[in-house]
């Protein structure tokens, strides 16, 4: 007999002009019932590992999504003639040191994340909001204990 788990996390966020992005995990596993009983601590990491792998995904659509908004926001501020009415500012070299220790504070390959989450190389591509974003992400990665 085995002991069936159900897990979810759902999680939204607000968006300027009252618009908001949402993204959710749903997992359902499998355990060996015998670990309620005689291994409790074994039992509780098991659905701590889900849970945070559940949060990792949630993080990761939320940001994903993120950026296709403020990519689609951008192209719409363009004017017919190619000029933005808005530049998006570049990160700042604050937010720069910021990323870059936070990233080595977790053993976080720091370009990895670039290019998965905006398909940048380098921190100083950013602009001022991504970067924010970006340093809320990792910092509340690390305070959740997730798994890098």
């Amino acid at each position: 007999m085995s002991l069936k788990l159900n897990l979810g996390l759902s999680k939204k966020i607000g968006l300027p002009d009252y618009g908001s992005l949402g993204a959710s995990c749903h997992v359902e596993f499998e355990a060996d019932p015998s670990l309620l009983f005689h291994d409790r601590a074994g039992f509780q990491a098991q659905v701590r590992n889900a849970y945070a792998a559940c949060q990792d995904a949630v993080q990761e659509q939320l940001a994903s999504q993120h950026a296709a908004a403020a990519a689609q926001a951008s192209q719409e501020r363009i004017g017919g003639n190619g000029v933005g009415r808005s530049a998006a500012r570049h990160a700042t070299a604050a937010q720069v040191r910021a990323l870059r220790a936070i990233a080595g504070r977790q053993n976080r390959d720091l370009a990895a994340e670039l290019t998965r989450r905006y398909g940048l190389e380098r921190p100083e591509a950013l602009s001022i909001r991504q970067a924010s974003e970006l340093i809320d992400l990792l910092k509340e990665a690390a305070s959740s204990g997730a798994p890098r």
